[in-house]
């Protein structure tokens, strides 16, 4: 990849073979792995546990390496770095800050729209793990819980 690299650090948090995924107000149709930019100096894990408590009001309590993958980043088509972390939180996760939405998917209903670097590569890995159920076994379909606008209609 030429030019600058963005930088991502997203945690992948799975619960009843399903992964969390949000969207941004600013793309709402587009869902990602919880997570961001992570500030000058700051750590991965550091990064990820501010992240997760400003954009889902969780507070981080595990986090292991998982994946790093290099893609386009979906919304500023720059080429990006996004580390992937699995993590796990405490707390009820529920939309803040610039996050419209959030939902639990097993990544191939086509219920929702998957950010590249998400529906390629981070999933694939997390089916491969055997960490999400297949389609088959997933039952109903995604849930999308909207922030300040909407109501949870399932949660994993």
């Amino acid at each position: 990849m030429l030019g600058a690299v963005l930088e991502v650090v997203a945690a992948a948090i799975v619960r009843s073979g399903r992964l969390l995924v949000v969207s941004k107000r600013s793309a709402d149709h587009v869902f990602y792995l919880p997570g961001g930019k992570p500030e000058p100096g700051e750590p991965e894990r550091e990064t990820l546990a501010r992240e997760l408590r400003e954009e889902l009001g969780v507070t981080l309590v595990g986090a292991e390496p998982f994946a790093v993958v290099e893609d386009v980043a979906a919304l500023e088509q720059v080429p990006m770095r996004m580390t992937v972390l699995r993590a796990t939180v405490d707390g009820a996760p529920a939309p803040e800050a610039e996050i419209a939405a959030m939902a639990w998917t097993h990544g191939s209903d086509g219920g929702l729209l998957l950010a590249p670097a998400v529906r390629n590569q981070v999933v694939p890995r997390l089916v491969a793990a055997g960490l999400l159920a297949t389609d088959r076994d997933a039952g109903d379909d995604n849930a999308v819980r909207r922030g300040d606008r909407g109501t949870l209609t399932q949660d994993g």
